[in-house]
């Protein structure tokens, strides 16, 4: 049978748990916060704590990489328990990889995220197209094979990202206008369904009026992953504002702002319930108008 894709799950996710990815990002301060060591077993009770508390509530779990990788072999190991158990609860799981190469080393990555055989497979991974958007073409054709998803690096929150991806290219588009294209091209087949795309562009939600100046038309017709809300200073009502028409396809990513709570299981849950409430809120505010 052929897997559903990707971007039907998501926004089916959206609408039944609320617009809400939820970070897991163990970093030592956040360790420390909660009282535990940072090594493997604060890792693993982390880990274990946020995958129990919101696992089988929030529409997205989004598990960064980096913070399991630096403790090697055993904290991949708490990665792959975490990535299975968050997907039997019901969340949908986006790596947050960010990978991004040529070839065979680019299918290699791809596997290691978006084939079922592989330990780490995953709902969606996130991916870097500054080797140009074409080296990205394993992970986009095993996605559509697999039912999974993508999203792409285009107009990211920190402020040195600015200089690639506002540059303009010869014909006077900027670098992530074209990657906008090209997502909104990969898209057009589920599109044509009635459905939500399932490759997405990341999109930061502090940039506000700077997307303007990128020449950005967000709307890809796939889900925009919008990081920022909470800590980062963006808020929910910031959302129709920044996103205009597309706010309907955005999936407001929060780590501290939820993560901070812990480890108390049910201080996890209400923090995140309360920001899928506000994004809901907002995103109902915007009217008829928005995707």
């Amino acid at each position: 049978m052929t897997p559903e894709p990707f971007g039907a799950r998501l926004r089916r996710a959206m609408d039944t748990r609320g617009p809400l990815c939820v970070g897991i990002d163990p970093h030592a301060s956040l360790l420390a916060d909660w009282g535990l060591s940072d090594d493997i077993a604060g890792l693993e009770r982390f880990t274990r704590v946020v995958v129990e508390a919101l696992a089988d509530r929030v529409a997205v779990l989004k598990p960064q990489s980096a913070f399991f990788e630096r403790f090697g072999s055993r904290g991949i190991a708490v990665l792959e328990r975490a990535v299975a158990d968050s997907r039997e609860a019901g969340a949908l799981v986006l790596m947050d990889a960010k990978r991004g190469d040529i070839g065979s080393t680019m299918a290699a990555y791809a596997a290691t995220y978006l084939d079922p055989a592989s330990p780490l497979f995953s709902d969606a991974v996130t991916v870097s197209p500054y080797l140009g958007y074409g080296s990205l073409r394993p992970a986009l054709d095993l996605a559509r094979e697999s039912g999974t998803g993508v999203f792409v690096l285009a107009l990211t929150s920190n402020p040195e990202g600015a200089e690639v991806q506002h540059a303009v290219r010869t014909g006077g588009a900027s670098v992530a206008a074209t990657m906008l294209d090209h997502l909104r091209a990969e898209n057009a087949a589920e599109n044509a369904t009635g459905a939500m795309g399932s490759y997405g562009a990341v999109v930061g939600a502090t940039l506000g009026d700077t997307l303007g100046a990128a020449g950005a038309d967000l709307t890809i017709g796939g889900p925009l992953l919008a990081p920022g809300i909470g800590a980062q200073g963006a808020t929910a009502a910031d959302l129709p504002k920044v996103f205009g028409a597309a706010v309907r396809d955005v999936v407001p990513n929060v780590s501290r702002g939820v993560l901070r709570h812990g480890p108390d299981v049910a201080a996890l849950r209400t923090s995140a319930a309360r920001f899928a409430d506000e994004v809901r809120e907002a995103v109902d505010a915007s009217g008829p108008g928005a995707r």
